[in-house]
């Protein structure tokens, strides 16, 4: 921190024709390298703050938390002196490295890397800020989320890099599994990612088939894209393979070699193949997720190889793979690692390049074509839906095969984010029923809740069957299921009795996602969202409403007891009625909850006779 501080001095000294002492010039040279340590405690007395460097540590800062700060010298950049990404990832990887062990008490290693995309280059003479913790612990591993930003210390700005999330696995002895302990989170944020920490986890488990079942839906012949003007480059003109000895600067104190290490020397190649494509310096903008299938040690020759994969118009992806083999060249090489990185090719005014045509081999060529096309589609699904902020995504997103776990992710993740918010305030109380509102941005949230003499499973066995809400809910006419997408997703076509301003009555069609418990102390869950479906238009007997956050999370208070809160987050078409209603509103909502507590009480003595028939 003081050498950051002195650092910005030299600047503006610098900046100033102000001559330097050669003794301080040696000084930050030798003494400018980030650090991971907490900083020393020092008297009140002594602490000042900083302008733009980062917050000092507070007792109630979250223990897991590691902050990094590192200047980028000439040494970490390019050849236009931007800051390497194979050196960010390294720091990434170290500092996520660290927090994971801070909660683990034991050594860690990365197990895998969610989608990475890169906003912003950095240049020499900037701070890298990287902040990790671990958001959730699950049995032997955990996720640690990381926000990576810069900053200029001559204009004091500040600029978002990038948010990734990493899974480390804790390792004991040899032939022995850790359990990590439960992390407990206490702010908002935290609870929020907390939660939403095993959607991800959920989305990382089925990744590989989303992209098999995409496949296996698209064409078997491989159709070139044809482009005026432009001739096709042969793929095996892109193709790259370097090797690298492992030493012991490379790897960590269990002499594993770090996978930010590894990383790096995979962005290298796959850089230099880009390179070999469209004959200049290609820019890095994401990273598909990826992850580590084995461990290599110091001594270990990891051999890399990249080809570029498929060129579209503006971006084109080169697929990387990691191996590793020992001293004796007989032995077969140990698969590490593959990764798809996607690079642009910058012009003058920042503004992306086209790119010429990639020629594939027959063969495995051609099936690597399709995939890296699978794979855009998939990337620009999961960048529409996930990455969005919920008030950027739009109320009805069109639903198909290709993005159905990332819909999925939204719907729960929206849920579980309107669970986490704190600010809610008590509005209306009625005998068991309390309801709260929540004024955010431009949206109006209600939650309801009440304790129900009901086990928590077979609440949400009834609730999250939309079918049978019309038995409850008078707003219900009908709901049909149209599509049973899994065991935890379906679809609905809805009908209302709530007329809309053309004295119509409404429909919705609606993706119902329902998850079980992950850990103790999880809710049950059944999220609601609207979603397009070809096959269901809007018609002219109804008018289309939409839905854009709404379901029920149920905790367990005994064997036998509940607590079931309903969410919904009204649009801002919805809130002229809201606000002109707000007393006839809360009386409707507590009328219609009280109607679903006598339903699960009428219901639950069928549901234990069926269960048991199973």
């Amino acid at each position: 921190a003081a050498t950051l501080l002195l650092s910005r001095c030299l600047l503006k000294m610098v900046k100033g024709n102000i001559v330097v002492p050669e003794e301080i010039l040696s000084f930050c040279c030798n003494g400018l390298q980030g650090s991971t340590s907490p900083p020393r405690a020092r008297e009140p007395e002594e602490r000042e703050e900083v302008p733009g460097a980062m917050a000092n540590p507070s007792p109630s800062r979250n223990p897991t938390e590691v902050q990094m700060s590192q200047l980028v010298l000439p040494c970490h950049t390019n050849h236009r002196g931007e800051l390497s990404t194979g050196q960010l990832l390294k720091w990434i990887d170290t500092a996520a490295c660290l927090s994971a062990e801070r909660h683990a008490g034991c050594p860690c290693v990365t197990a895998s890397m969610d989608d990475m995309y890169f906003e912003h280059t950095i240049s020499v003479g900037q701070v890298v800020n990287i902040k990790a913790k671990v958001n959730r612990a699950f049995n032997s591993s955990m996720e640690v989320g990381i926000q990576v930003s810069y900053e200029d210390l001559c204009s004091g700005k500040h600029c978002s890099i990038c948010k990734a999330y990493a899974t480390f696995v804790a390792q004991g002895p040899p032939g022995s599994k850790v359990k990590l302990k439960p992390l407990t989170p206490q702010t908002e944020e935290e609870k929020i990612e907390h939660s939403i920490a095993a959607e991800r986890r959920r989305m990382r488990l089925v990744h590989k088939d989303t992209l098999k079942d995409l496949l296996t839906r698209s064409p078997r012949e491989t159709e070139l894209e044809t482009r005026d003007g432009s001739v096709a480059v042969p793929a095996e003109k892109t193709r790259v393979e370097s090797v690298e000895l492992v030493l012991p600067p490379h790897a960590n104190h269990q002499g594993n070699t770090f996978g930010g290490q590894i990383m790096a020397w995979m962005e290298n190649v796959a850089t230099i193949a880009a390179s070999r494509l469209c004959h200049a310096h290609p820019t890095l903008r994401a990273i598909e997720m990826f992850h580590f299938r084995g461990p290599s040690q110091v001594g270990d020759r990891l051999v890399l190889k990249a080809i570029v994969n498929n060129a579209f118009k503006n971006s084109m992806e080169v697929g990387v793979c990691a191996e590793a083999y020992g001293q004796e060249m007989s032995v077969s090489r140990r698969h590490i690692n593959s990764a798809f990185m996607t690079f642009v090719v910058l012009d003058e005014d920042g503004q992306p390049r086209s790119l010429p045509m990639v020629a594939p081999e027959p063969g495995e060529g051609e099936r690597r074509y399709r995939e890296a096309s699978a794979r855009k589609k998939i990337r620009l699904d999961r960048k529409y839906v996930v990455s969005c902020k919920q008030t950027e995504v739009p109320l009805s997103v069109p639903w198909d095969q290709s993005n159905k776990v990332y819909l999925s992710y939204n719907n729960v993740s929206a849920l579980k984010t309107l669970v986490a918010k704190t600010n809610w305030t008590l509005a209306r109380e009625k005998e068991k029923v309390r309801m709260y509102t929540l004024e955010e941005d431009k949206f109006l949230s209600f939650r309801i809740e009440m304790s129900v003499r009901i086990a928590a499973s077979q609440a949400f066995s009834l609730l999250s069957d939309l079918r049978r809400r019309h038995e409850w809910d008078r707003h219900y006419v009908s709901a049909e299921l149209v599509q049973q997408v899994d065991d935890d997703d379906m679809i609905y076509h809805v009908v209302s009795q709530t007329l809309s301003h053309e004295n119509k009555p409404q429909d919705f069609v609606i993706l119902a996602s329902r998850r079980k418990p992950c850990s103790k102390g999880d809710p049950y869950v059944v999220a609601f969202r609207s979603v397009t479906l070809p096959t269901h238009p809007a018609s002219a007997g109804f008018t289309r409403g939409e839905t854009l956050c709404s379901g029920f999370c149920i905790w367990p208070e005994s064997e036998e007891t509940s607590k079931v809160a309903y969410y919904n987050q009204a649009t801002p078409g919805y809130l002229n009625y809201v606000t002109t209603n707000v007393a006839g509103l809360s009386s409707n909502f507590c009328a219609t909850f009280e109607a679903c507590e006598k339903f699960l009480l009428k219901n639950k003595e069928d549901l234990i006779v069926r269960l048991q028939d199973l």
